[in-house]
Protein backbone atom coordinates (compact mmCIF):
# COMPACT_ATOMS: atom_id res chain seq x y z
CA UNK A 1 0.00 0.00 0.00
CA UNK A 2 2.75 2.48 0.89
CA UNK A 3 4.27 2.14 -2.56
CA UNK A 4 1.24 3.84 -4.08
CA UNK A 5 1.70 6.88 -1.84
CA UNK A 6 5.49 6.94 -1.96
CA UNK A 7 5.45 7.07 -5.77
CA UNK A 8 3.35 10.27 -5.78
CA UNK A 9 4.81 13.05 -7.87
CA UNK A 10 6.70 15.34 -5.43
CA UNK A 11 5.26 18.36 -7.22
CA UNK A 12 1.85 17.42 -5.78
CA UNK A 13 3.02 17.91 -2.21
CA UNK A 14 5.37 20.79 -2.92
CA UNK A 15 4.05 23.92 -1.26
CA UNK A 16 3.24 27.12 -3.10
CA UNK A 17 2.39 30.50 -1.63
CA UNK A 18 -0.33 32.62 -3.17
CA UNK A 19 -1.59 36.06 -2.29
CA UNK A 20 -5.31 36.33 -1.67
CA UNK A 21 -7.36 39.40 -0.84
CA UNK A 22 -9.63 38.70 2.13
CA UNK A 23 -11.84 41.50 3.45
CA UNK A 24 -9.73 44.01 1.57
CA UNK A 25 -6.47 42.79 3.10
CA UNK A 26 -3.83 41.05 1.01
CA UNK A 27 -2.67 37.89 2.74
CA UNK A 28 -0.41 35.00 1.78
CA UNK A 29 -1.52 31.38 2.02
CA UNK A 30 0.94 28.51 1.68
CA UNK A 31 -0.59 25.19 0.59
CA UNK A 32 0.45 22.08 -1.27
CA UNK A 33 -0.05 22.12 -5.05
CA UNK A 34 -2.61 19.33 -4.85
CA UNK A 35 -4.68 21.35 -2.36
CA UNK A 36 -4.55 24.37 -4.69
CA UNK A 37 -5.77 22.08 -7.51
CA UNK A 38 -8.71 20.83 -5.45
CA UNK A 39 -9.63 24.37 -4.41
CA UNK A 40 -9.54 25.40 -8.09
CA UNK A 41 -11.90 22.52 -8.93
CA UNK A 42 -14.24 23.54 -6.11
CA UNK A 43 -14.20 27.14 -7.37
CA UNK A 44 -14.98 25.98 -10.90
CA UNK A 45 -17.94 23.97 -9.58
CA UNK A 46 -19.12 27.07 -7.74
CA UNK A 47 -18.67 29.29 -10.81
CA UNK A 48 -16.12 31.58 -9.22
CA UNK A 49 -12.37 32.10 -8.97
CA UNK A 50 -10.19 30.30 -6.46
CA UNK A 51 -9.53 33.59 -4.69
CA UNK A 52 -13.26 34.33 -4.46
CA UNK A 53 -13.92 30.84 -3.08
CA UNK A 54 -11.20 31.25 -0.44
CA UNK A 55 -12.51 34.66 0.53
CA UNK A 56 -16.07 33.30 0.82
CA UNK A 57 -14.90 30.35 2.91
CA UNK A 58 -13.01 32.74 5.20
CA UNK A 59 -16.07 34.95 5.64
CA UNK A 60 -18.33 31.98 6.32
CA UNK A 61 -16.06 30.35 8.89
CA UNK A 62 -15.62 33.72 10.61
CA UNK A 63 -19.39 34.10 10.74
CA UNK A 64 -19.87 30.53 11.98
CA UNK A 65 -16.97 30.24 14.45
CA UNK A 66 -16.05 33.85 15.20
CA UNK A 67 -12.36 33.23 14.51
CA UNK A 68 -10.06 31.44 12.11
CA UNK A 69 -7.13 30.08 14.12
CA UNK A 70 -5.45 28.10 11.31
CA UNK A 71 -6.96 28.97 7.95
CA UNK A 72 -4.45 26.98 5.86
CA UNK A 73 -5.31 23.80 7.78
CA UNK A 74 -9.00 24.61 7.38
CA UNK A 75 -8.49 24.82 3.59
CA UNK A 76 -6.64 21.48 3.56
CA UNK A 77 -9.46 19.80 5.47
CA UNK A 78 -12.06 21.49 3.28
CA UNK A 79 -10.40 20.09 0.17
CA UNK A 80 -10.26 16.60 1.73
CA UNK A 81 -13.92 16.80 2.72
CA UNK A 82 -14.80 17.93 -0.80
CA UNK A 83 -12.96 14.94 -2.33
CA UNK A 84 -14.58 12.60 0.17
CA UNK A 85 -18.01 14.01 -0.65
CA UNK A 86 -17.30 13.51 -4.37
CA UNK A 87 -16.32 9.89 -3.76
CA UNK A 88 -19.40 9.20 -1.64
CA UNK A 89 -21.67 10.76 -4.27
CA UNK A 90 -19.95 8.78 -7.02
CA UNK A 91 -20.37 5.55 -5.05
CA UNK A 92 -24.05 6.29 -4.44
CA UNK A 93 -24.52 6.98 -8.14
CA UNK A 94 -23.03 3.60 -9.02
CA UNK A 95 -24.68 1.42 -6.39
CA UNK A 96 -25.40 -1.92 -8.05
CA UNK A 97 -29.01 -2.89 -8.36
CA UNK A 98 -29.98 -6.44 -7.65
CA UNK A 99 -32.24 -8.44 -9.86
CA UNK A 100 -35.05 -10.69 -8.64
CA UNK A 101 -32.54 -13.53 -8.22
CA UNK A 102 -30.26 -11.35 -6.05
CA UNK A 103 -27.62 -10.97 -8.76
CA UNK A 104 -26.07 -7.57 -9.46
CA UNK A 105 -27.18 -5.61 -12.49
CA UNK A 106 -23.88 -5.08 -14.29
CA UNK A 107 -25.19 -2.04 -16.14
CA UNK A 108 -25.03 0.02 -12.96
CA UNK A 109 -21.44 -0.88 -12.06
CA UNK A 110 -18.66 1.53 -13.03
CA UNK A 111 -16.14 0.36 -15.61
CA UNK A 112 -13.15 -1.25 -13.92
CA UNK A 113 -9.74 0.10 -14.88
CA UNK A 114 -11.02 3.33 -16.39
CA UNK A 115 -11.34 6.77 -14.91
CA UNK A 116 -13.63 9.42 -16.24
CA UNK A 117 -13.25 12.75 -14.41
CA UNK A 118 -16.84 13.60 -15.32
CA UNK A 119 -17.93 10.84 -12.92
CA UNK A 120 -16.35 12.76 -10.05
CA UNK A 121 -17.62 16.20 -11.02
CA UNK A 122 -20.94 17.38 -9.71
CA UNK A 123 -23.47 19.98 -10.48
CA UNK A 124 -22.60 23.53 -9.37
CA UNK A 125 -23.31 24.42 -5.76
CA UNK A 126 -21.98 21.15 -4.31
CA UNK A 127 -20.00 23.21 -1.83
CA UNK A 128 -23.11 23.54 0.32
CA UNK A 129 -22.89 19.80 0.93
CA UNK A 130 -19.25 20.12 2.01
CA UNK A 131 -20.09 22.81 4.54
CA UNK A 132 -22.27 20.46 6.58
Amino acid sequence: MCEYFVKADPIQYEQRTRSVRIRGMLTSIRLENMVWDVLAEMAEDEGCTTNALISNLHDEILQHRGEVPNFASFLRITSLRYLRRCLINMEKKHQPLTGPDGSEDLLTLPMVGTFDKSQVRHQPKTLAAVKT
